[in-house]
């Protein structure tokens, strides 16, 4: 996985697509493209035989096979948004760095790319194919030298799914309840639970040493980052449990709260808008004074001694709403941010 912040600072987390399905891919695009290339060079010579000589076949043969190299991944990922039949048949896709889908013009570098410097053309494919896997394994995002000059990656679309945690596990153990209900959650980062989380989910399937020894290494990261440290003698499994059935149970508290007050919430008046004919109008303190050209709303009294605007009758006097009698409801309180609950 890996983070992207898109054009709307909003961070994604991709999965990064493996090198040895991106080598599957590429070999299964291959082997649509070289049958067509053999056949290709069969028609062009038994055609040159008859009507065209050596040097129009070879430039009839030159441009179908400029055709099928680049061609090929510049059709299919234009039209598809990033996907070849190789990368449509292991769930891959190619994206921006940003996140977005890739374009035209950035299918186009990737597929000149290839076929001069990467796959195709000799001799720079002896030296474009090693830098192409060196940069592979060395970029945290698996960028061959088409994608470090387009400015893309390939991401895995088909993720498996992620096995479902235990019931035991979705819950804050009995001897934790009272350590729970006092538990102070705000500096427990996201990759923390996150990590806490899968380890709960694999439990069963770990070794009993590897299942001890990575369960103590996650208790102690949580320790660092939550107040109070549970009981002494808390098993790490049942520990991160409550920690994070607390959180899951919070975060899913204060969205029901903030969901039910903004739904609650009528419309607020706004300092100086113009009323509706026939609403209510608050009272104005006795010798306010009234803004020039002010809206009237039609029949408002006007209380006695009070100035009316130039250019308007005693029948459409008007009364201003001054920020100080408008009552503007305001956004509820926002508890303590303890950041997006890790989905279980």
């Amino acid at each position: 996985m890996t983070e992207v912040v898109t054009g709307e600072a909003v961070v994604l987390d991709l999965a990064v697509a493996r090198f040895p399905s991106r080598i599957l891919a590429l070999l299964i695009d291959i082997a649509v493209q070289f049958p067509v290339l053999i056949f290709l060079a069969i028609v062009v010579s038994a055609t040159s035989a008859d009507h065209l000589n050596s040097a129009s076949g070879a430039a009839i043969y030159l441009a179908g096979f400029m055709f099928v190299v680049i061609g090929y991944p510049l059709i299919f990922e234009t039209l598809s948004r990033g996907k070849t039949l190789g990368k449509m048949a292991l769930g891959l896709r190619v994206v921006c760095d940003d996140g977005s889908p890739e374009r035209f013009r950035q299918a186009l570098i990737r597929a000149l790319s290839a076929a001069f410097v990467e796959v195709w053309l000799p001799p720079f494919n002896l030296i474009g194919i090693p830098a192409g896997l060196i940069t592979s394994m060395v970029s945290a995002k698996g960028k061959r030298l088409g994608d470090l000059f387009a400015g893309t990656f390939v991401i895995q679309e088909r993720v498996p799914p992620r096995p479902d945690l235990a019931p035991v596990f979705t819950v804050v153990p009995a001897p934790l309840t009272g350590w729970a209900q006092h538990l102070e959650l705000s500096r427990l980062s996201d990759q923390t639970a996150a990590a806490a989380s899968s380890f709960l989910r694999r439990f069963y399937d770990l070794r009993p040493a590897a299942r001890e020894q990575l369960g103590l290494q996650l208790a102690s990261a949580v320790v660092a980052q939550i107040s109070p440290p549970p009981p002494p003698g808390t098993e790490p499994a049942a520990f991160l449990a409550a920690v994070l059935a607390v959180r899951r149970d919070r975060e899913h508290a204060r969205l029901v709260a903030r969901q039910a007050a903004w739904q609650a919430a009528p419309s607020a008046p706004v300092p100086g808008a113009p009323v509706p004919q026939g609403a209510p109008v608050p009272p104005v303190p006795q010798g306010a004074p009234v803004p020039q050209g002010a809206p009237v709303p039609q029949g408002a009294p006007v209380p006695h001694g009070m100035p009316v605007p130039q250019g308007a009758s005693a029948h459409h006097a008007t009364l201003p709403l001054e920020p100080d009698d408008v009552v503007t409801l305001s956004k509820p309180d926002q508890p303590e941010d303890y950041g997006f609950a890790t989905p279980f």
